[in-house]
């Protein structure tokens, strides 16, 4: 009977202390992550050092940074190492079956409250056995998720795309501004920006994308906008406008039909919003995972870019979509 190389085991342990060392920043960090003493992860990464005659981290003191060895590196070994530890689970995902096990999903309010419900629901009914945890976060706080591992993948809407995640948009909604029953501009079929400078906004924070996009439009058609309150949720946003306290500019995800409020068209003058997949570039999807993706869109895995004419488009002739 074939034994294990015991220097490949070796390598393999290196690697995945190296790994985490990277992916946490810290070599103590990894060890109790790794349920080993800081020194043996330490020793690990110097053993694959020596081993590959480079240098793999720059220290100083308990901080540690990669070199562009060690990046590489990374690259190199981190689908290695994934692939390795959830071979089993692999293994069965090419029988076709799904095991109990863990998904985790990061997304923002608007994702989780008018895209996810209908693929969540149809997801547990087939696989009730999934531990399935959904993680309501920002933009920045999905990627620091997706970076230490923590998700499998988020949902939601990018519109810079680092270098380490791979973007697959699905869904696109169209800008529209939402004003409430009887407001001034509702006589108005076609409603212009000039038109809205004359009225209150009310916005995301300011910290999010919908605010920077709504900056950069007034200002390249050199006109003032004033904004009367700054208040996070779509939900909100939509309640304050039915009561008349001002007007917003809204993606159609948020709409869904049956609000007390006046809707026009805005795609003359704001982009269409994509919402789609972020994933870390090299990362290993677990069956389940790749189960869940495959119910958001048929097609995900037989394509590996999607181009903005192909994306799924969402034609509510009474309603339009938001993005947080």
């Amino acid at each position: 009977m074939a034994t294990q190389d015991p220097n490949n085991l070796n390598q393999l342990r290196q690697l995945r202390s190296f790994c985490e060392a990277a992916q946490t920043g810290s070599f103590s960090k990894a060890a109790e992550k790794l349920k080993l003493s800081q020194p043996s992860v330490s020793l690990q990464i110097q053993a694959l050092e020596k081993d590959l005659d480079t240098l793999l981290f720059e220290r100083s003191g308990p901080k540690i940074r990669l070199t562009p060895a060690g990046e590489l590196l990374l690259e190199m070994a981190r689908p290695l190492v994934d692939g390795i530890l959830r071979l089993a689970d692999s293994f069965s995902a090419r029988l076709g079956d799904v095991h109990a096990g863990p998904l985790d999903i990061a997304s923002g309010e608007a994702t989780l409250l008018y895209i996810l419900p209908d693929i969540i629901n149809a997801f547990s009914a087939e696989y009730p056995q999934i531990d399935l945890k959904l993680h309501n976060v920002t933009g920045q706080d999905g990627m620091t998720l997706l970076r230490a591992d923590k998700v499998d993948f988020a949902v939601g809407s990018m519109i810079d795309i680092p270098d380490d995640m791979v973007y697959h948009p699905i869904y696109d909604f169209k800008p529209a501004l939402i004003m409430c029953k009887g407001h001034p501009l509702e006589e108005k079929e076609n409603v212009t920006l000039e038109d809205i400078s004359h009225y209150g906004l009310i916005l995301p924070p300011r910290h999010l994308s919908t605010w920077s996009v709504i900056d950069l439009i007034f200002e390249q058609h050199g006109l003032e906008y004033n904004v009367v309150m700054e208040v996070g949720g779509w939900e909100v946003i939509k309640r304050y406008v039915e009561s008349g306290t001002g007007i917003s500019i809204v993606t159609s995800i948020c709409l869904r039909g049956f609000e007390n409020l006046s809707v026009r068209p805005m795609e003359a003058y704001f982009p269409t919003r994509s919402y789609g997949v972020v994933v870390r570039r090299g990362k290993f999807l677990s069956p389940q995972a790749k189960r869940f993706l495959e119910l958001m869109d048929g097609n995900f895995f037989a394509k590996q870019t999607i181009p903005p004419a192909s994306r799924k488009k969402v034609n509510r002739e009474d309603t339009l979509i938001t993005h947080l």
